[in-house]
C-alpha cells in the first residue's frame, strides 16, 4: 500500500529526509550535516556530489525507520536551500563547486547594477531586489570574471533542481526562483527584458524549463533507484524553493490574507501572503522578494535579513570560549537554555543591536554588502545578559523592519524555525511587530510544505486548500497577545534602530575598502 510521503529538504546547515504519512503526520526524520567552503573574497561554495550522496544517504537510512519504506512510498518531493548558482555541462556532470545563497563575491557589482537605471524595471518585473545571493548577479559575475567556466556549463540549476536531476535526469527548476530572478512574477514565466538588463541574453540558454510540481512530476531513474533503496519509477515531485515551502509547511497559506509567517533560522524569513498579483506592494528601495507559491495566482512577498540565527550562534560563541578558558564546558544546548535566563533579568532596549554579523552584508529591507553588526549604547552598567537581550531584540527589530517594507504589519504572525522555541524572543517579536504570535508544532515545515505539493499533485487532496486544513491548521499553536507596555518601550527605540543603519552606511563602506596590515603571528 503506498501509504507514505518522504518530504527532503536539502538546507544550508543539514539535508534532510522526513516520512509523512498521507495525513501529514510525521513519522520519522533522518539528517546528514551538510558541508560547504568559504573561501577568501567571500566566496562559499559546495561540490554538488556530495551534496548528492549526503541526500542519497538520508534517504537509505529512513529505510531503517520506517518498515517496507520503499513499498509504502508513492511520492518523495524535494526542496532546498534558495538562490545560489549549480553548473552542469552536456553530459550532466558539475562544472566546478556551486555557489551558494551565502557568496557575497557578487557584492560590489550589484551595487552597479542596482544603481543603473534599468533596474526598477527589472525589479518591477520580477518583484524582487538584486542582491549577491541571486543567480542571476551570480552569472554576471562570472562572465565578468570567470567566463571559461560558463563556457563549459550547458544548465544552471539551484540546489533543490540539481537534486532532482540526479533522481530523474530531467533539467528543471520550478516557477518560484524561475520567475523571482529571471521573470515575470505576473505571468510566471521567463522575461526577456530581465536577461537584457543583466546581460545575460546570451546565456540564457543555461535556463532550464519551468516545472509546476503540483501539476507534473518525473519517475524515480534506475541509478537513482539503487542509490536511495527506493523503487524505480517512483514519483519524483520538483517542490519550489526552501523558504516558500517552510512558509506553507508553517501556515503563510491563509485566504484571511492578514496572517505573516517569520522563520529564525540561519537567516530571518519574514512572509506575507498576497492572494493575487494586485496585493503584491513593491517598495520604493527595490529590495525583497516576491516568489511564485503553488496555489494559482498567490504569492509570497518575501523580506528576508540575511542573519538571524547567526547573531545568537556568534554570541553564545563568546560565551562558550570564555567558559573553556576558565575551564568550564557547557553544550550549545545548555547555552541556548541560559539564553532565556540571561534576557529576562536584563532591562528591555537598554541597548540597539544592528544584526548585520553576515560577511554577505544584507539584503532585506535594504541591500548593502557592507552592511556588519554592532552595539549602540554601550557603557560600563552593561553586561553579558544586556547583550543577549539585545540580540533579541535586534531579531525582532530586523523583523518589524522588513515586515513595513512590504505594507501594514500582519494581525498575525505564525512563528518557525529553531529559535522560535525561546519564550523569550516569542515575546520580544510579538512586542516589536504589535502581532499576535504562534507558532507550529511542525518539526519540518519544509520538507512537509514539498510533501504537500506531492500530495495534491497525486489527488491525495483536491486542492491546496484541503491540504492545508488538514495538514497546517491542526497543528497551530494558540495566540500569545502582545505585551502593550513593552510595544510602547520599542516604538520608541525603533526609530533608532532604522537611523542607526542608515547613518553608518558610509562607515560600513569605509571599514570594507580599508587597507588591511598584517601583523606578523597573528592569528589569520
Amino acid at each position: 500500500m503506498k501509504d507514505l510521503l518522504i518530504g527532503i529538504d536539502a538546507g544550508t546547515s543539514v539535508i534532510k529526509s522526513v516520512a509523512f504519512d498521507l495525513s501529514g503526520r510525521q513519522l520519522a526524520m533522518t539528517s546528514v550535516n551538510n558541508s560547504f567552503v568559504t573561501l577568501e573574497g567571500g566566496g562559499a561554495e559546495q561540490d554538488l556530489d556530495q551534496t548528492w550522496r549526503d541526500m542519497a544517504r538520508t534517504v537509505r537510512d529512513l529505510a531503517t525507520k520506517i518498515p517496507d519504506l520503499a513499498q509504502r512510498t508513492a511520492a518523495v518531493a524535494i526542496t532546498g536551500q534558495g538562490d545560489g548558482t549549480w553548473l552542469i555541462d552536456g553530459d550532466g556532470l558539475p562544472v566546478g563547486r556551486a555557489w551558494l545563497w551565502l557568496d557575497a563575491r557578487a557584492g560590489h557589482l550589484v551595487d552597479e547594477m542596482r544603481a543603473d537605471p534599468r533596474d526598477r524595471t527589472r525589479f518591477e518585473l520580477t518583484g524582487t531586489g538584486l542582491n549577491s545571493c541571486q543567480q542571476g548577479a551570480q552569472l554576471a559575475f562570472m562572465k565578468k570574471n570567470d567566463p571559461d567556466m560558463l563556457k563549459q556549463a550547458a544548465t544552471a540549476l539551484h540546489c533543490k533542481d540539481w537534486l532532482y536531476f540526479k533522481m530523474t535526469g530531467e533539467r528543471a527548476t520550478d516557477p518560484s526562483e524561475g520567475t523571482f530572478t529571471f521573470g515575470d512574477f505576473r505571468s510566471r514565466s521567463y522575461s526577456d527584458e530581465v536577461f537584457d538588463i543583466l546581460d545575460l541574453a546570451t546565456h540564457r540558454c543555461l535556463l532550464p524549463p519551468m516545472l509546476e510540481g503540483t501539476t507534473d512530476h518525473h519517475p524515480l531513474s534506475r541509478s537513482a533507484a539503487r542509490e536511495t533503496g527506493l523503487l524505480e519509477g517512483t514519483p519524483v515531485v520538483l517542490g519550489y524553493v526552501d523558504m516558500v515551502m517552510t512558509a506553507l509547511g508553517a501556515g503563510l497559506y491563509d485566504r484571511s490574507g492578514n496572517v505573516g509567517c517569520t522563520v529564525i533560522g540561519s537567516t530571518g524569513i519574514h512572509t506575507r501572503f498576497a492572494r493575487t498579483p494586485g496585493d503584491v506592494v513593491l517598495n520604493g528601495d527595490g529590495s525583497g522578494y516576491t516568489i511564485a507559491m503553488p496555489i494559482p495566482g498567490a504569492f509570497a512577498q518575501l523580506q528576508s535579513n540575511m542573519a538571524a540565527t547567526l547573531n545568537i550562534d556568534w554570541l553564545l560563541g563568546l560565551a562558550r570560549d570564555v567558559l573553556a578558558a576558565g575551564g568550564a564546558e557547557l553544550s550549545r544546548d545548555d547555552l541556548l537554555k541560559a539564553l532565556d535566563v540571561w534576557v529576562e533579568g536584563s532591562e528591555p532596549g537598554s541597548l540597539v543591536y544592528q544584526p548585520y554579523i553576515s560577511l554577505a552584508g544584507e539584503r532585506g529591507p535594504f541591500v548593502d554588502p557592507d552592511a556588519r553588526a554592532g552595539f549602540i549604547g554601550l557603557s560600563v552598567k552593561h553586561g553579558f545578559g544586556d547583550l543577549a537581550r539585545a540580540v533579541l531584540e535586534g531579531l525582532a527589530f530586523a523583523a518589524r523592519d522588513c515586515y513595513q517594507a512590504m505594507g501594514t504589519m500582519p494581525g498575525e504572525i505564525r512563528l518557525s524555525g529553531g529559535a522560535a522555541r525561546s519564550p523569550s524572543l516569542r515575546r520580544i517579536i510579538s512586542a516589536a511587530t504589535r502581532a499576535q504570535v504562534r507558532t507550529s508544532s511542525r518539526q519540518e515545515a519544509g520538507a512537509a510544505g514539498a510533501a504537500m505539493m506531492a500530495a495534491v499533485g497525486l489527488g491525495v487532496y483536491r486542492s491546496m486548500d484541503d491540504c492545508a486544513a488538514e495538514w497546517v491548521t491542526p497543528l497551530l499553536g494558540d495566540c500569545d497577545a502582545y505585551d502593550e507596555a513593552l510595544s510602547q518601550s520599542y516604538d520608541a527605540l525603533f526609530p533608532s534602530f532604522v537611523a542607526a543603519r542608515q547613518a553608518l552606511r558610509p562607515v560600513w563602506k569605509t571599514m570594507a575598502h580599508r587597507p588591511l596590515t598584517r601583523i606578523p603571528g597573528a592569528q589569520e
